[in-house]
């Protein structure tokens, strides 16, 4: 198995105010998405989606026993400034503050929104994992 992924999907409640919530960051679905059924995005190398929350369970073969799944996503930044400003972007478009942006003890800064669905989001700026030209994260040593 190649160390790479290829898809990331979420769980949701209700696909349209999640399509809303994302698109309030500025993600805007792929045109292959189906609507009111899933929604994609292309990333750089991959893709995310959002489907029905009950509808991923039993195609993952998995109990939905209702919480968080030990997951939380991150998103990278160039600046501690940008933190800021996306976690108040996400509470604006609906999203809960769980953490606000603050240094870390690991020498940078971050912090954590959760979306509708209960998926919680890191933002951080790492000055040791930069982002190159196209926006990637490189994991530092």
């Amino acid at each position: 198995m190649e160390q790479r992924l290829s898809l990331i999907t979420l769980g949701v409640a209700d696909l349209e105010r999640a399509i809303t919530f994302y698109r309030g960051l500025g993600w805007e679905p792929h045109p292959a998405s189906v609507p009111g059924a899933v929604a994609f995005y292309q990333l750089d190398g991959s893709a995310f989606a959002l489907w029905s929350r009950a509808e991923l369970a039993a195609d993952s073969m998995v109990d939905d026993a209702g919480g968080w799944g030990g997951v939380t996503l991150a998103h990278n930044v160039r600046s501690p400034a940008d933190v800021d400003s996306i976690l108040s972007a996400a509470v604006a478009a609906g999203a809960r503050l769980g953490r606000p942006g603050a240094a870390t003890p690991w020498g940078g800064y971050s912090g954590v929104f959760i979306d509708p669905d209960g998926h919680p989001w890191e933002v951080a700026h790492n000055p040791g994992w930069p982002l190159d030209g196209a926006r990637r994260v490189t994991i530092g040593s």
